[in-house]
Protein backbone atom coordinates (compact mmCIF):
# COMPACT_ATOMS: atom_id res chain seq x y z
CA UNK A 1 0.00 0.00 0.00
CA UNK A 2 1.38 3.44 -0.91
CA UNK A 3 1.88 5.83 2.00
CA UNK A 4 -1.00 8.33 2.04
CA UNK A 5 -0.46 11.93 0.95
CA UNK A 6 -1.50 13.11 4.43
CA UNK A 7 1.30 11.04 6.03
CA UNK A 8 4.14 11.60 3.56
CA UNK A 9 3.67 15.22 2.54
CA UNK A 10 5.47 16.58 -0.52
CA UNK A 11 5.73 20.11 -1.85
CA UNK A 12 4.43 20.92 -5.37
CA UNK A 13 7.97 20.51 -6.75
CA UNK A 14 8.23 16.99 -5.31
CA UNK A 15 10.50 17.92 -2.38
CA UNK A 16 9.86 16.64 1.15
CA UNK A 17 7.53 18.97 3.07
CA UNK A 18 9.52 20.63 5.87
CA UNK A 19 13.11 20.24 4.67
CA UNK A 20 12.35 21.28 1.07
CA UNK A 21 14.77 18.61 -0.19
CA UNK A 22 14.81 15.99 -2.93
CA UNK A 23 16.83 12.75 -2.67
CA UNK A 24 19.59 14.02 -4.95
CA UNK A 25 20.13 17.08 -2.74
CA UNK A 26 21.68 15.24 0.21
CA UNK A 27 24.90 13.32 0.83
CA UNK A 28 25.25 10.07 2.77
CA UNK A 29 27.11 11.99 5.50
CA UNK A 30 24.92 14.54 7.29
CA UNK A 31 26.10 17.13 9.80
CA UNK A 32 23.26 18.44 11.96
CA UNK A 33 23.50 21.82 13.68
CA UNK A 34 20.80 23.57 15.69
CA UNK A 35 21.36 27.16 14.62
CA UNK A 36 20.58 27.98 10.98
CA UNK A 37 23.42 30.54 10.99
CA UNK A 38 25.86 27.77 11.89
CA UNK A 39 25.23 26.10 8.51
CA UNK A 40 27.32 28.81 6.80
CA UNK A 41 30.00 28.45 9.48
CA UNK A 42 30.38 24.81 8.43
CA UNK A 43 29.97 25.16 4.67
CA UNK A 44 32.45 28.07 4.40
CA UNK A 45 35.12 25.40 4.82
CA UNK A 46 33.79 23.28 1.91
CA UNK A 47 35.85 23.09 -1.27
CA UNK A 48 32.62 23.73 -3.19
CA UNK A 49 28.88 24.01 -2.52
CA UNK A 50 26.54 22.38 -5.03
CA UNK A 51 23.17 23.00 -3.41
CA UNK A 52 21.49 25.40 -0.99
CA UNK A 53 17.94 25.71 0.30
CA UNK A 54 16.02 26.91 3.34
CA UNK A 55 12.47 26.53 4.61
CA UNK A 56 11.65 27.88 8.07
CA UNK A 57 14.53 27.00 10.40
CA UNK A 58 15.63 24.09 8.21
CA UNK A 59 18.60 25.32 6.16
CA UNK A 60 20.67 22.94 4.03
CA UNK A 61 24.00 23.19 2.19
CA UNK A 62 25.51 20.24 0.31
CA UNK A 63 29.07 20.30 -0.98
CA UNK A 64 32.47 18.67 -0.67
CA UNK A 65 35.28 18.88 1.86
CA UNK A 66 38.59 17.21 1.02
CA UNK A 67 36.77 15.45 -1.80
CA UNK A 68 34.03 13.98 0.43
CA UNK A 69 30.39 14.91 -0.24
CA UNK A 70 28.75 16.28 2.93
CA UNK A 71 25.40 17.83 3.78
CA UNK A 72 25.03 20.28 6.67
CA UNK A 73 21.49 20.94 7.87
CA UNK A 74 20.04 23.05 10.68
CA UNK A 75 17.39 21.44 12.86
CA UNK A 76 16.31 24.30 15.07
CA UNK A 77 15.90 23.60 18.78
CA UNK A 78 14.46 20.56 20.50
CA UNK A 79 13.47 16.91 20.08
CA UNK A 80 10.23 17.78 18.25
CA UNK A 81 12.26 19.28 15.40
CA UNK A 82 14.54 16.22 15.38
CA UNK A 83 11.43 14.08 14.83
CA UNK A 84 10.77 16.05 11.64
CA UNK A 85 14.37 16.08 10.42
CA UNK A 86 15.22 12.41 10.99
CA UNK A 87 11.97 11.08 9.54
CA UNK A 88 12.24 13.29 6.46
CA UNK A 89 15.92 12.49 5.88
CA UNK A 90 15.09 8.79 6.10
CA UNK A 91 12.20 9.22 3.68
CA UNK A 92 14.54 10.85 1.16
CA UNK A 93 16.81 7.81 1.05
CA UNK A 94 14.53 4.89 1.96
CA UNK A 95 11.14 5.71 0.43
CA UNK A 96 10.45 6.03 -3.30
CA UNK A 97 8.74 9.43 -3.37
CA UNK A 98 7.07 8.63 -6.71
CA UNK A 99 5.46 5.32 -5.73
CA UNK A 100 5.25 6.24 -2.00
CA UNK A 101 6.58 2.79 -1.14
CA UNK A 102 9.54 1.91 1.12
CA UNK A 103 12.52 0.71 -0.91
CA UNK A 104 13.63 -2.92 -0.79
CA UNK A 105 17.28 -2.00 -0.22
CA UNK A 106 17.57 0.43 2.66
CA UNK A 107 20.42 2.93 3.07
CA UNK A 108 22.16 3.92 6.31
CA UNK A 109 23.22 7.53 6.69
CA UNK A 110 26.06 8.81 8.89
CA UNK A 111 24.55 11.53 11.07
CA UNK A 112 26.84 13.74 13.14
CA UNK A 113 25.54 16.45 15.44
CA UNK A 114 27.69 19.50 16.12
CA UNK A 115 26.14 21.31 19.04
CA UNK A 116 26.73 23.48 22.07
CA UNK A 117 26.10 22.33 25.59
CA UNK A 118 26.60 22.95 29.27
CA UNK A 119 28.83 20.62 31.27
CA UNK A 120 27.49 19.07 34.47
CA UNK A 121 30.86 17.85 35.75
CA UNK A 122 33.58 20.11 37.13
CA UNK A 123 36.12 17.86 35.41
CA UNK A 124 34.68 18.76 31.96
CA UNK A 125 35.73 22.41 31.52
CA UNK A 126 34.39 25.12 29.25
CA UNK A 127 35.99 25.22 25.78
CA UNK A 128 36.30 21.40 25.68
CA UNK A 129 34.50 18.87 23.44
CA UNK A 130 32.20 16.09 24.65
CA UNK A 131 31.26 13.03 22.60
CA UNK A 132 28.00 11.47 23.77
CA UNK A 133 28.41 7.73 24.34
CA UNK A 134 24.70 7.59 25.11
CA UNK A 135 21.72 9.90 24.88
CA UNK A 136 19.60 10.07 28.03
CA UNK A 137 16.10 10.88 26.84
CA UNK A 138 14.18 12.88 29.47
CA UNK A 139 11.64 14.54 27.19
CA UNK A 140 9.32 11.73 26.12
CA UNK A 141 9.19 12.22 22.34
CA UNK A 142 10.60 8.75 21.62
CA UNK A 143 7.74 7.10 23.52
CA UNK A 144 5.59 7.75 20.43
CA UNK A 145 7.52 4.86 18.83
CA UNK A 146 8.23 1.25 19.76
CA UNK A 147 11.52 1.69 21.59
CA UNK A 148 11.97 -1.59 23.48
CA UNK A 149 14.76 -2.78 21.18
CA UNK A 150 16.90 0.35 21.63
CA UNK A 151 16.56 0.79 25.40
CA UNK A 152 19.12 -0.02 28.09
CA UNK A 153 16.86 -1.14 30.97
CA UNK A 154 19.62 -1.70 33.53
CA UNK A 155 20.97 1.85 33.30
CA UNK A 156 17.48 3.31 33.02
CA UNK A 157 16.28 1.57 36.21
CA UNK A 158 19.39 2.75 38.07
CA UNK A 159 18.78 6.34 36.93
CA UNK A 160 15.09 6.26 37.92
CA UNK A 161 15.99 4.93 41.36
CA UNK A 162 18.88 7.37 41.88
CA UNK A 163 16.78 10.43 40.98
CA UNK A 164 13.49 9.23 42.50
CA UNK A 165 12.09 10.04 39.06
CA UNK A 166 8.50 11.30 39.11
CA UNK A 167 5.94 8.92 37.61
CA UNK A 168 4.17 12.01 36.19
CA UNK A 169 7.07 12.46 33.76
CA UNK A 170 7.99 10.38 30.71
CA UNK A 171 10.06 7.30 31.58
CA UNK A 172 13.75 7.94 30.85
CA UNK A 173 15.33 6.06 27.94
CA UNK A 174 19.07 5.61 27.35
CA UNK A 175 20.26 5.00 23.79
CA UNK A 176 23.80 4.22 22.65
CA UNK A 177 25.57 6.07 19.87
CA UNK A 178 27.07 4.43 16.78
CA UNK A 179 30.31 2.88 18.01
CA UNK A 180 31.57 2.96 14.42
CA UNK A 181 31.20 6.75 14.25
CA UNK A 182 32.52 7.14 17.79
CA UNK A 183 35.69 5.34 16.73
CA UNK A 184 36.09 7.73 13.82
CA UNK A 185 35.40 10.96 15.72
CA UNK A 186 36.91 10.33 19.14
CA UNK A 187 40.38 11.53 20.14
CA UNK A 188 42.23 11.55 23.45
CA UNK A 189 41.54 15.27 23.84
CA UNK A 190 37.77 14.71 23.70
CA UNK A 191 35.69 13.90 26.78
CA UNK A 192 33.13 11.10 26.66
CA UNK A 193 29.96 10.58 28.67
CA UNK A 194 26.18 10.37 28.73
CA UNK A 195 24.44 13.38 27.16
CA UNK A 196 21.10 14.23 28.77
CA UNK A 197 18.45 15.56 26.39
CA UNK A 198 15.69 17.74 27.82
CA UNK A 199 12.50 19.06 26.26
CA UNK A 200 13.04 22.67 27.34
CA UNK A 201 15.72 25.19 28.31
CA UNK A 202 14.43 26.59 31.58
CA UNK A 203 12.48 24.35 33.98
CA UNK A 204 13.46 21.06 32.34
CA UNK A 205 17.14 22.00 32.77
CA UNK A 206 16.66 23.22 36.33
CA UNK A 207 16.69 26.96 35.61
CA UNK A 208 14.45 29.08 37.81
CA UNK A 209 13.11 32.48 36.79
CA UNK A 210 9.58 32.85 38.22
CA UNK A 211 8.30 29.26 38.19
CA UNK A 212 8.95 26.67 40.88
CA UNK A 213 10.42 23.34 39.76
CA UNK A 214 8.78 19.96 40.24
CA UNK A 215 12.06 18.70 41.71
CA UNK A 216 14.48 21.46 42.70
CA UNK A 217 17.24 18.94 43.49
CA UNK A 218 17.02 17.04 40.19
CA UNK A 219 20.16 18.63 38.68
CA UNK A 220 22.23 17.55 41.67
CA UNK A 221 20.89 14.01 41.30
CA UNK A 222 21.70 14.00 37.58
CA UNK A 223 25.21 15.34 38.28
CA UNK A 224 25.92 12.61 40.82
CA UNK A 225 24.60 9.67 38.79
CA UNK A 226 27.27 7.05 38.12
CA UNK A 227 26.58 3.68 36.54
CA UNK A 228 29.70 1.53 36.34
CA UNK A 229 31.78 4.62 35.67
CA UNK A 230 29.30 6.13 33.21
CA UNK A 231 28.45 9.70 34.24
CA UNK A 232 26.14 12.30 32.74
CA UNK A 233 28.55 14.87 31.35
CA UNK A 234 26.30 17.43 29.72
CA UNK A 235 22.77 18.65 29.02
CA UNK A 236 21.18 19.82 25.77
CA UNK A 237 18.00 19.35 23.70
CA UNK A 238 18.64 17.08 20.69
CA UNK A 239 21.06 14.16 21.15
CA UNK A 240 18.81 11.41 22.52
CA UNK A 241 16.20 12.06 19.83
CA UNK A 242 18.90 11.78 17.14
CA UNK A 243 20.26 8.57 18.66
CA UNK A 244 16.85 7.01 19.17
CA UNK A 245 15.40 7.72 15.74
CA UNK A 246 18.68 6.82 14.04
CA UNK A 247 18.72 3.43 15.80
CA UNK A 248 15.07 2.78 14.95
CA UNK A 249 15.53 3.76 11.29
CA UNK A 250 18.87 2.00 10.79
CA UNK A 251 21.21 5.00 10.59
CA UNK A 252 24.47 5.70 12.42
CA UNK A 253 24.67 8.71 14.73
CA UNK A 254 27.08 10.44 17.07
CA UNK A 255 26.81 13.75 18.89
CA UNK A 256 29.68 16.16 19.54
CA UNK A 257 29.17 19.18 21.75
CA UNK A 258 31.28 22.26 22.34
CA UNK A 259 31.13 22.99 26.06
CA UNK A 260 30.41 26.68 26.45
CA UNK A 261 29.17 26.62 30.07
CA UNK A 262 29.93 24.64 33.20
CA UNK A 263 26.85 24.35 35.40
CA UNK A 264 28.89 22.82 38.23
CA UNK A 265 31.18 25.81 38.79
CA UNK A 266 29.08 28.51 37.11
CA UNK A 267 31.60 29.41 34.39
CA UNK A 268 30.92 30.41 30.78
CA UNK A 269 33.27 30.46 27.80
CA UNK A 270 34.91 33.80 27.12
CA UNK A 271 34.89 33.06 23.37
CA UNK A 272 32.12 30.56 22.51
CA UNK A 273 32.33 31.31 18.78
CA UNK A 274 35.95 30.14 18.72
CA UNK A 275 35.10 26.90 20.54
CA UNK A 276 32.36 26.14 18.03
CA UNK A 277 34.67 26.94 15.11
CA UNK A 278 37.30 24.60 16.56
CA UNK A 279 34.71 21.81 16.86
CA UNK A 280 33.54 22.35 13.28
CA UNK A 281 37.10 22.04 11.94
CA UNK A 282 37.81 19.05 14.19
CA UNK A 283 34.69 17.25 12.93
CA UNK A 284 35.29 17.98 9.23
CA UNK A 285 38.86 16.72 9.44
CA UNK A 286 37.90 13.59 11.38
CA UNK A 287 35.15 12.51 8.99
CA UNK A 288 37.43 12.92 5.95
CA UNK A 289 40.55 11.19 7.35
Amino acid sequence: MPIKESELILNPDGSIYHLNLKPENIADTIILVGDQYRVDKVSKHFDSIEFKTQKREFKTHTGTFNGKRITVLSTGIGPDNIDIVLNELDALVNIDLNTRQPKENLKSLDIIRIGTSGSLQESVPVDSFVLGTHGLDLNGMLHSYRVDDICNPEIEKAFIKHTNWSSNKATPIIIENSTKLEGKLYSKNTFKGITATLGGFYGPQGRVLRLALQDSSLNNKIDSFNFNGNKITNMEMETSAIYGLSKLLGHRAVSLNAIIANRSNGTFSKNPSKVIENLILYTLKKITE
